[in-house]
């Protein structure tokens, strides 16, 4: 069983396309086209489910038309609607010769150089030019720290927890 600590989330399935059993996939990660893997991860009824691709068509820079194997009409392509798609972590760690896109470290614990936890990372704001990760602290409280690898000091992917030396004062924003 595929557990949710091993996934992130690329996207969701929005709507059926035509009659075959096609969907449109709306992604905010384009993971899936970068590295080798011949099925996405979809949750549906609270379970991770791999469904294999047996075609991919992109319409635009955040849409796709997928015709999954034994997904062979509206119907069924029906129960589709509306879930997450998800992704290994490890698949994506794997690819070293890859950048890992921001979206991988939602749920990577912070922790500074003296071993102090910050937080979570919960979300990613990439709306301008300078990313943030969106961090809540183990009081509750939200902060936005720079997602840039000049204060990422080290990373363990198993783990899910980053090392970080971010600029003095950050905490007090």
């Amino acid at each position: 069983m595929i557990s949710e600590d091993s996934v992130y989330k690329i996207g969701y399935i929005s709507k059926t396309h035509g009659l075959k059993g096609e969907v449109n996939f709306h992604f905010t990660d384009d993971i899936f086209d970068t590295t080798e893997s011949p099925y996405l991860l979809i949750r549906v009824d609270g379970i991770i489910v791999p469904f294999f691709i047996e075609s991919i068509r992109f319409r635009s820079d955040t849409t796709a038309i997928v015709k999954f194997e034994q997904i062979d009409s509206s119907e069924q392509a029906q129960m589709l609607l509306g879930n997450d798609v998800l992704f290994e972590r490890s698949k994506a760690s794997a690819n070293e010769s890859e950048e890992l896109t921001l979206q991988y470290f939602i749920g990577f614990s912070v922790v500074d150089e003296e071993g102090e936890t910050k937080g979570v990372i919960t979300d990613v704001d990439d709306q301008t030019e300078n990313w943030l990760f969106q961090l809540e602290a183990p009081d509750g409280t939200v902060h936005y720290i720079p997602a840039h690898e000049e204060f990422i000091v080290s990373m363990d992917h198993d783990e899910k927890r980053m090392v970080m030396n971010l600029p003095e004062g950050i905490w007090e924003l």
